[in-house]
């Protein structure tokens, strides 16, 4: 997992390296104090033979320089290295949040009909954003910690030797409880990580859907639902927070007795005048640069576990398999006629389902208009969404001009088929940049034009910003016929040879059906045209109708040809009284 990590961090290891540089340089500073109060004490204070006056001249001198290196050479130092730092992580985490937004992009319908959004969101953002410890802390903070402890022990073991052996006594008894600690905090900060998107998710769904909660009223109940997430959460957080707190109590404990055994050794040394007072003084000093990185890298350990727990979950959304892939030898194929071909296919969701559609066998020719009817969970939608591969087939296959779905690249099929649902999706941005989705370096004429082709340019220019009038989340701000004809006009700026329309007019009042109605027939004029509908009245006109049940096709033919064979359609037909 660090391997695959350090993939994202080797384009900028140089500045990592740098980084580190400085900061040597910025923790070797502080080291001089101890050397400094040693010097004050033993070559000034009692240096005996010095006047008071040459004393105070040598205090001056050192207390000058000590002063030069404090305020002049560290500031700028530190401000390098912390800007060095946090450039070179927030640029690793970009190019990580870029390759996961192009890896989400590819992953398949049945991936987002399995997957919380709230919980894909929380990967790529929360997840992402913890493994920028793993770079400030993993890569930098403890290196620099370790260098501060060998330069300190270095200068102890000059100073005395028999006191940085009393020092490092309790470094096995530390080796060992950070070992012991570290294994479990980090599966349970994984489980912490999960508790929180699960939260993240459950917040996410109900914000979409907060209309049908206020429309049922059942705030109280859905407070209650929220609090059960809420308090495991809180369950998987109080744990993680008990562990941890036994961590640095164990950890504080050994450190805090190393410098009890330095104290007692150095000042017995001291009293028998082994060692000089400046020099126990020092050595207490370096005490603090000795332990003071020991406790901070007990907390890298449990900020890295975190990081860890992290990376495990940013990985394993990185791992998700794409379902759709181009075939080697896949070309982007232009469609010029648009003859669509269904032999024996088959098709189910997952594997432990039953199969949805069963032995599929269709053709339709270039120019046609073909309808799938039939009661709501016979297939319909299934079948259609086969074409633009947004699932592949079990068995059997598609062909569109005698092309096989599977030897087109994927974009470029879908480029070529104009998709038109019952809920299409506005992102909350203007209706120019909305309709720009179908060609995104069309021209304002060509905006215009699709506009009103698609029988909303005349709406658009009574809104207050025309064209730049922000639609909200998913379009909230248009009623669902101007969010509609918004959806159609893509289509025609796009201009693809084969058309889809999946219940396109199903959730529409009479009015808007009839307006939107007219331009789907435009639309559909010279185009291959799917129509997925429930409204027999909306598809009379269709060169053929198919009728499916129980995920296949029972009846095939013209609207005419069907109510004569008093049928599964003719049954239809009279249900909905027409």
């Amino acid at each position: 997992m660090i391997r695959r990590y350090l993939e994202f961090v080797k384009p900028y290891r140089w500045r990592i390296i740098a980084t580190i540089i400085i900061g040597i340089i910025k923790f070797g500073i502080p080291m001089l104090i101890p050397l400094l109060i040693k010097y004050v004490i033993d070559g000034v204070i009692d240096n005996h033979t010095l006047t008071n006056h040459d004393k105070f001249i040598r205090l001056a001198i050192a207390l000058g320089i000590a002063v030069f290196i404090f305020a002049v050479i560290r500031p700028p130092i530190e401000y390098l290295r912390q800007y060095l730092a946090q450039w070179t992580s927030n640029k690793i985490l970009y190019d990580i949040r870029k390759k996961l937004y192009h890896h989400l992009q590819a992953l398949s319908a049945r991936f987002y009909a399995n997957n919380q959004a709230g919980q894909i969101i929380s990967r790529v953002i929360n997840d992402v954003e913890q493994t920028k410890d793993f770079i400030l802390t993993g890569l930098m903070n403890i290196w620099l910690d370790c260098v501060t402890i060998v330069i300190a022990l270095t200068i102890m073991f000059v100073l005395d030797i028999k006191l940085t052996l009393a020092a490092i006594f309790i470094f096995p008894f530390y080796i060992l409880t950070v070992y012991f600690f570290f294994g479990r905090l980090r599966r349970l900060t994984r489980k912490r990580s999960q508790a929180l998107a699960e939260v993240q998710g459950f917040l996410h769904e109900r914000v979409q859907g907060m209309s049908v909660i206020k429309s049922f009223a059942i705030e109280d109940n859905e407070a209650e639902n929220f609090d059960k997430h809420n308090k495991h959460f809180l369950h998987r957080a109080f744990t993680h927070t008990r562990w941890n707190a036994n961590s640095f109590a164990a950890i504080n404990t050994v450190t805090d007795l190393g410098p009890l055994i330095v104290i007692g050794v150095g000042a017995y040394l001291a009293i028998n005048g082994s060692i000089t007072v400046g020099t126990l003084a020092a050595f207490v000093g370096y005490l603090e640069q000795l332990f003071g990185p020991l406790r901070r890298l007990v907390s890298s350990f449990t900020t890295l576990t975190q990081s860890f727990a992290s990376m495990d979950r940013v990985f394993q959304l990185m791992d998700e398999d794409y379902d759709i892939k181009n075939n080697i030898g896949a070309q982007p194929i232009p469609i010029e006629h648009g003859n669509i071909q269904m032999n024996h296919v088959y098709f189910k969701y997952n594997e432990d389902e039953s199969m949805i559609l069963k032995d599929i066998n269709l053709d339709i020719e270039q120019g046609q208009t073909v309808a799938f009817v039939g009661m709501s969970g016979g297939g319909k939608s299934t079948l259609i969404n086969l074409i633009p591969r947004f699932y592949d087939t079990l068995k059997g296959e598609i062909t569109i001009d005698g092309h096989n779905l599977k030897e087109f690249l994927t974009g470029s099929l879908r480029h070529q088929i104009g998709l038109v649902q019952q809920d299409n999706v506005l992102f909350s941005d203007t209706i120019r940049e909305n309709i720009l989705l179908g060609k995104p370096d069309a021209t304002e004429e060509e905006i215009v034009d699709a506009a009103k082709k698609a029988n909303a340019h005349d709406f658009i220019m009574t809104l207050s910003d025309g064209y730049d009038t922000e639609v909200g989340e998913r379009g909230v701000k248009l009623s669902g016929g101007q969010k509609q004809r918004i959806s159609i006009a893509r289509i025609f700026l796009n201009n693809p040879p084969i058309i889809i329309l999946d219940e396109a007019t199903s959730a529409l009042d009479l009015e808007s059906e009839a307006i939107i109605q007219d331009a789907l027939n435009v639309l559909s004029r010279d185009r291959t045209t799917l129509i997925v509908a429930h409204r027999l009245s909306t598809i009379t006109h269709a060169d053929k109708i198919v009728v499916m049940e129980d995920g296949q096709i029972v009846e095939t033919g013209t609207h005419r040809e069907l109510l004569e064979k008093k049928g599964a359609y003719e049954h239809l037909f009279r249900i909905q009284d027409l």
